[in-house]
Order: structure tokens, then sequence, then C-alpha cells
């Protein structure tokens, strides 16, 4: 068998072009390897440009994230980079496939180009506000060899040049702290360049940094009040001279045919004001305006760390309806983010509205739960003799339903002709973890997951893509890190938001509720600190360690970690207790009244002290992991008084918890904080508990992630099953049967007869409560990293709940793993799949551990209902 290496990858980016690194890590998947084989060596051969390749022969295991092997890359400077391995005879493979990369702009120094924007006045006292186009002009000499634009935008851009489109990301530049990073992208615009005159232009959009944001009315302005475009168009030819065309006050600006676009609003577009070759060469321009030159410190603007938010798939309509009222409306089947875009005749003036909701209610639109954001998309025709084709640019909606007024045509013929195709939008993240069942619902509800994930990793991760709020919810992705973490590879995209979360943190190491922040009621802000959500600032970082095996962000993430943990050990003084301040305790606990939220059944202040043992351990393990023995220690040791605290103040002497409820022993029992000989007690509890209430499930956004782990983990596995596979509200196969197609924000989003909760906050795309999906690729599939980034893996299926079968494959950073376990009669068989360059352990019910070698390997035992199992063959 010949070993091959494959998949060469620099960081965590799927396209190397544009990279901020200039030392980026490298890794690489081996396949083929013959059984027993493991990598003694590597072997990098690095081209930089037209130069020689340089080799360097690494004695080394390792294939994820090793070091750059050669000296720094400068700034545009492209490299190919191969790989090979040796195993421990001594042969070599053959060489992989060359990765191409290419850096960014990596030097402040390195820009010319300024923000530059329409000189009219773009920012009115009224609602109104009428975005701008920006063009300028260039000449291309002869013998071009390649030519790369960098762009940006206060607000939100699409280049175009020579009347083509430059790219096909979406919304970019995306949401950063903007004053502090603003991330720009590369494009290699080569083949849409002529030689002679050119033309380049910019639609502009408010996106997030200057439309409204938040909620009763939200803020304008919140990073600027200006509309501009940074491009920086370099072109370079055979002889290495290269020229420059960057944004400055020689361009032109003239008013966009969009009329209004706001993220929460949605977008008007008159196509009756289109210029027609804007962005062609030969325009004439004449009666555009001048444009002012902006301003931004170049020092702020970074390379991106993950993939754009892209369009990734094309929905048609599931059905056309008509309401009890006579409205139109398209079901597109599934609850999703994203555009609609349509394709119509109708004559000059015409005018068709798109609303969108999620739900609908008693047969109608119902967007009660939008709050103010207005989601609608305005289209008014020039009257073409052909069909015009319009989606918006710069908004994105969260919808399953949309309601269409004054459609020109007939709508049931024109939709079954593809006239209206539903735009799934969200960052481009490669999908990684998959999980089946021999149950369908269950395998709904995964795929409600993974929905309720796409349609909420927009750029940022957010709470809702639907109503007017779409915001980063440090808790909501504390809670959501590890599954999202095995469904796609989000590495970079966290790694990325974790930069902006310290770059909010306070001064004193608060972690604000929400990243980026923006201006809020009184409830929000000024900032508190706020167990859970802060604790994003250890969970996150941690769980991309365990999962992509980064050490990386630890370092990237050690100081902003261990200020969080000061700040709460300086909050609760010598007790060890964090019993003071605000708190949203068990969120959204099903006991909760609509309109109190943080009323749950658990004591906030027990939450809150649990979490403060949880961080510090995390910290402690980091700085472990850092080779910072001191910090591991002093760390360790908080993190052991802060349990003992708990323990004293929380803790019955039989195990029982003084908040008797189910979240209370979850954390109790998943943040290792009870003394060995109270656990098992502590979880026969939180099982009686389950059975007492019909096996409903009883935790919010705290409890959820951990009760099913706190059962199956400590014996009481038909319990963590009966919560899973329960039915009656409130559980997560009530949502299911009730037709959800994502997972919502409240166990009861819609009421058993059909009506929408009440509660204000009410949103049925939200991936929290979501997070029992790690539990059932860990538990019940049984696939679980037992080492960072998956180079030991563990498989540990728990069978149970009815099922007669049931899957997990993950694409970790060695390869594909993967167990698929099948009960036939009265044996339980698995195959299970191991990456080479990992190890795994398998421990199957009733059978010794056993040592796994990469390939693929065969267990069966025998199986009855009742779980007992003992070994009957053992096949590789």
């Amino acid at each position: 068998m010949t070993t091959t290496v494959r998949a060469v990858r620099a960081e965590h980016h799927r396209d190397a072009l544009g990279i901020g690194e200039a030392e980026p890590r490298l890794s690489w998947i081996v396949t083929d390897a013959p059984a027993g084989w493991r990598q003694q060596a590597y072997e990098v051969e690095v081209r930089r440009g037209d130069g020689p390749a340089r080799t360097r022969l690494v004695p080394s295991g390792d294939q994820v994230l090793v070091p750059w092997p050669d000296a720094p890359l400068r700034s545009r400077e492209l490299a190919q980079v191969r790989v090979r391995v040796v195993g421990g005879d001594g042969e070599r493979s053959a060489w992989s496939e060359p990765l191409r990369l290419e850096t960014g702009l990596l030097s402040p120094s390195d820009w010319t180009a300024g923000p530059i924007g329409s000189i009219r006045n773009e920012n009115p006292l009224t609602d109104t506000r009428r975005p701008s186009l920006v063009r300028g002009t260039f000449v291309v000499r002869p013998d071009l060899a390649r030519a790369r634009l960098y762009a940006s935008a206060h607000g939100v851009y699409q280049a175009e040049i020579n009347g083509r489109r430059v790219g096909d990301d979406v919304l970019s530049p995306g949401w950063t702290v903007y004053g502090q990073r603003l991330r720009y992208y590369t494009y290699d615009v080569t083949d849409l360049l002529t030689e002679g005159e050119n033309a380049i232009g910019a639609w502009l959009g408010d996106g997030w940094y200057r439309g409204r944001l938040g909620w009763r009315g939200g803020f304008r302005n919140v990073y600027g009040d200006d509309l501009s475009f940074l491009g920086q168009l370099e072109l370079t030819y055979d002889d290495g001279s290269r020229d420059t065309v960057a944004t400055d006050t020689s361009w032109r600006a003239a008013p966009s045919p969009i009329i209004a676009s706001g993220i929460y609003d949605g977008e008007h577009y008159d196509a009756r004001e289109e210029q027609t070759g804007w962005s062609a060469p030969g325009f004439d321009d004449a009666d555009w305006g001048r444009v002012q030159l902006r301003r931004r410190d170049p020092a702020t603007l970074v390379a991106p760390t993950a993939p754009p938010v892209r369009v990734t798939e094309d929905r048609l309509p599931l059905s056309v309806l008509t309401s009890p009222s006579g409205r139109r409306l398209l079901d597109f089947g599934q609850n999703l983010t994203g555009v609609v875009r349509l394709r119509a005749r109708a004559a000059a003036g015409h005018t068709v509205t798109l609303r969108t909701a999620e739900v609908l209610q008693d047969g109608e639109l119902y967007r009660r739960p939008l709050r103010d954001a207005a989601s609608t998309d305005r289209y008014t025709f020039a009257g073409r003799d052909e069909p015009e084709e319009w989606e918006p640019r710069f908004t994105f909606h969260g919808f399953r339903y949309v309601e269409i007024e004054d459609w020109p045509g007939d709508l049931d013929a024109d939709v079954a002709e593809g006239a209206l195709v539903a735009r799934v939008i969200h960052t481009d993240l490669e999908r990684t973890g998959w999980f089946t069942s021999s149950e369908p619902d269950l395998d709904r509800l995964h795929e409600n997951v993974v929905w309720g994930m796409r349609g909420n990793f927009v750029d940022i991760p957010t709470d809702c893509p639907q109503r007017d709020e779409r915001l980063g919810w440090t808790g909501d992705i504390q809670m959501f890190a590890p599954t999202a973490s095995f469904l796609f590879d989000s590495s970079g995209m966290l790694a990325g938001w974790l930069r902006d979360l310290a770059a909010e943190q306070l001064p004193d190491g608060t972690v604000p509720w929400y990243v980026p922040v923006i201006p809020a009621d009184t409830m929000w802000t000024p900032m508190r600190p706020g167990a859970a959500w802060g604790d994003a600032a250890t969970v996150v970082p941690w769980t991309l360690y365990e999962r992509f095996g980064d050490v990386g962000i630890l370092r990237a993430q050690f100081d902003s970690a261990r200020a969080w943990v000061d700040l709460i050990a300086d909050i609760s003084g010598p007790s060890r207790l964090w019993d003071t301040g605000y708190q949203l305790g068990d969120w959204l606990d099903p006991a909760a009244p609509p309109q109190d939220p943080a009323a749950g059944l658990t004591d906030k202040y027990l939450v809150a002290t649990a979490y403060f043992a949880l961080s510090a351990r995390i910290v402690a393990r980091m700085a472990g992991v850092l080779d910072d023995a001191e910090a591991a220690a002093r760390y360790g040791r908080l993190a052991d008084e802060v349990r003992e605290a708990f323990v004293g103040r929380y803790v019955e002497s039989d195990g029982r918890m003084t908040s008797d409820a189910q979240t209370a022993y979850a954390v109790a029992l998943r943040f290792e904080l009870l003394p060995p000989g109270l656990r098992a007690p502590a979880a026969r509890r939180l099982a009686q508990l389950v059975e007492e209430s019909g096996n409903r499930i009883a935790t919010g956004f705290v409890g959820t992630p951990y009760v099913t782990d706190a059962l199956s983990s400590e014996g009481e596995a038909d319990a963590a099953y009966a919560l899973l596979m329960e039915r009656e509200c409130p559980s997560w196969l009530y949502q299911v049967g009730m037709g959800a197609t994502t997972v919502w924000e409240r166990w009861d989003s819609m009421l058993p007869d059909g009506t929408v909760n009440p509660g204000t906050m009410t949103s049925f795309n939200h991936y929290a409560l979501g997070a029992v999906a790690d539990w059932m690729h860990r538990a019940v599939a049984g696939l679980a990293p037992a080492e960072p980034g998956y180079r030991r893996i563990r498989f540990a299926p728990q069978p149970g709940g009815g099922l007669s079968h049931a899957s997990a494959r993950h694409r970790t950073p060695y390869g594909d793993a993967a167990i698929s376990w099948r009960i036939e009669g009265t044996t339980l068989q698995a195959e299970i799949a191991v990456p080479v360059g990992a190890t795994a352990v398998l421990e199957l019910p009733g059978t010794a551990a056993e040592e796994l070698g990469h390939g693929t390997h065969v267990r069966s035992v025998a199986w009855d209902p009742a779980g007992r199992a003992a070994p009957v063959t053992a096949s590789a």
C-alpha cells in the first residue's frame, strides 16, 4: 500500500489567497498507509515565487498545525508548499499536490488606498438613506502577470470590474469591532482585466457599520456615519513592476438604484435608476459627483481568518399558498437565512413586495416575533422587454414563508418555472460532521441543529437571524461551541470572533453579553459581568483547542481568559462564592414566565459559582498547555477553593442540591464539582427529577448542554434517552412534531394549539438548545476526542432509547473518523474508522477497552434489550 499525503492546508484557511500570517502553520492528511504505519518525520518543500525550491526534514510525528519551515513571508508573496512523510522504515511517501498560498498586505505601510464615498449627504435625519455607487478608471499596460484587489468598506460592498462582479462573497467585509479590526478581502481579478482602459466600481450599503442595530428602535451610526469603499488594485507585470490603483479623490460617485437598505428592514431597489455600464470603461460619468476621502488607520486593516459569507444553496418553494385573507404566500419548506431572488417582467414603475416570516398562524404570515424588523424587500421594475432578475445585496432574513404582494404575472405558473428562489447565505464553512439513526425524528432534530447553525453563523455567531437583534451573544456560543466544532470547521471563524471578544473586553476583565458591542437598554449596558455569558472567554478557546488541537488559540486568548477569571475572583473575594450582581441564571428555563426568562428554577448564584469554578479550572489547564507552571498551580488552587465553597453552600450531605432542579445537578456533575461519593446520589436524584417531570426537559440555556451527559456518564443513560426521545412539550422532539425545521429559542416558541408563544422574545431559529447534538455525537453514536484535535479518539457508544442503529462521521484534522453501530437480534455490531495519524480506544458495552490503530475495524458483542453485553467476536 502506498502512503499518500493530501489536503495540505495553511492555518485554518480553505482558500490561502490573501492570508494574514507571515509564518502560516501547516497541516496535512495521510491516507492509504499500511497497517501499523507511523509517521516518524516529515519533509516540507517551499518554493517562493519563481525562486528555487527549498526543503526541510523535520523528525516529528506531528501533522497538524506544524511550524512554518522557512523565513517569514513578505506582503503579496506567492509560495507553493509540498509535503511528504517518512515512515518507521525510512521510506518516503510521494510528494503531495502543492498548496498555493499568497499573503495579503501584512504591514500598514503597504496601504495607499483610503476609504472614499460620495460627498453628498448620505446621512440625513430621515430614515431614507440612499446609498451610492463609486467608480474609477485606470489603464492596464501590456504584459500583465497578475492583478489583486484588496477591498473593504465602512458599511458593506460589492465590487465590479469592467461590468463583471468581483468575487462571490456577500455582506463583506462582515462585522468586526471596526475601530480596532476592519477586515479586508483579497481577490484575484487578473481575468477581469484587458489591456488599455478599464473601470472599477463598488456598490455600497449600510450593513452593520452604520445601519440600524438593536431593539426598541435601535441605534444608527454605531461605528460611523460615512459610507465608504476602500479598494487597492495592484497590477503586477512580467518584468516585476507594479502599478497601484487606489481609492482616492479622483473617483466619482452617484446615487445607487438601491433606494434603501438595512440588515433588519430589507432592501428597496428601483431598476429605473440603473445606469447601464457604470462599472465598465467608456461610461460617461460627467454627471457623477465628487467623492470625499475619509479616515481609516491602515494598522486596523486585518486579513480574514475564515471564509466569507456566501450563497451556499438555492431552494425552490415547496408550495404556493393562499391565506384566509387572500394573500399569496410561498412556503420554502425550511426555515433558512438568506434572501429571495425574483425573475419577472412588468411595466416600468410596477413594484413587487416580498415580506418574510418564520411561521404562519391561522394561515396568515405571522410577523410579531420580528418585533421592529420590517424584513421587507421591494423591487421596482424598469419595464424591459426581457425578464428582469434581482436579489437584495445588503440584507438578509430568517424565514420559511414569503408573502408576495403585487406579483405581475401568474404566481403559480411563474413559481413552477423557477421565478422565485430562496438564496441560502451563511459563512461558507466546511461541513465536517454527520449523524444518523434509526429514528427519523431524531435525524430531523439533528438536521434542525445543522440548519440552526447555518442560519446563525452569518459572519459572527448570532442568536437569531430574523428579528431586530442578530447579535453575537457570548452565552449562546459558549454553550454551542462543541456542537459547532463537530458539524463545521468553525475554527477560523470563532478564532476571529474571539479576537473581537478580547478587543471588547473591559479593562477590568468584564466580557460583554454580546460581541461586537452595540448600545442597548439599561438591562445590557453598561456591561456587567454575567456567568455563562462571560465564560465564553474561557470555554470557547478551550473547546477549539480540544476539537482542533490548536495551541495557538490558547496562546492568543490566554490573557483574555485569565482577566475574566481574575475579575470574578475579585468579585467573590475570600468566600469564593459568586453570589452578588445581576445574573441571567438558567436563561429560558421552561418554568420561567414568558416575560421573565431569567426566573428559572435553579439559583442564579449556584450557576454563577459553578461557572467560576469551571473557568478557573480551564485557565489552569490552558496555563499547563502553555508551560506556565506558576499560573497552572495558582489557578488550579483557585478552582479547588471555588469547588469547596460551591459544595459547602449548594450541596447537602446526601448529594441533594439546594436548588433541587435539573440544571443544578447537571452543572455540578459535568463541571466535576461534587466529591466522588456524592456523584452517584446526585445522578440518581437527577434521574428521579426527569421521571417526576414525565421525562420533559426542565433546563434552559445553561443546563441543556449538560443534562444528558450528566445522566449517561453516571450510569443513568435510560433517563438521558427518556429526555431525548420525549415528544410532549417541553422536549426536543416536541418541536419536531410541531413541524420545526430549526431549533427554537424557547422550548414552546409555538404552543401545542399552533399559536405562537406570547413572549416578545420568541424566535424559531436559535441554536443554543440544539447543544444536545454534541451528546448525540459522543454518546448516542459514540465518537469523541480523547486528546486535543482527535489525535486520540474515543469510540464509546451507549445504545438506548429503542434505537436499533446510529452512526456519526467527523472530518478530524487527521481525516475522517467514523462509527456505525447496529443491533440485530442479540448482537450489537460496530464498524469503526480511524484516520492515519490518530489512535483510538474502543469501549463497547460489556467489554474491556481496546486500543485501535488506523483503518477500519468491525466488532460484535452479545446484546439484550436490558443493555447487558458480553464479547462474542473480534474481527478486524
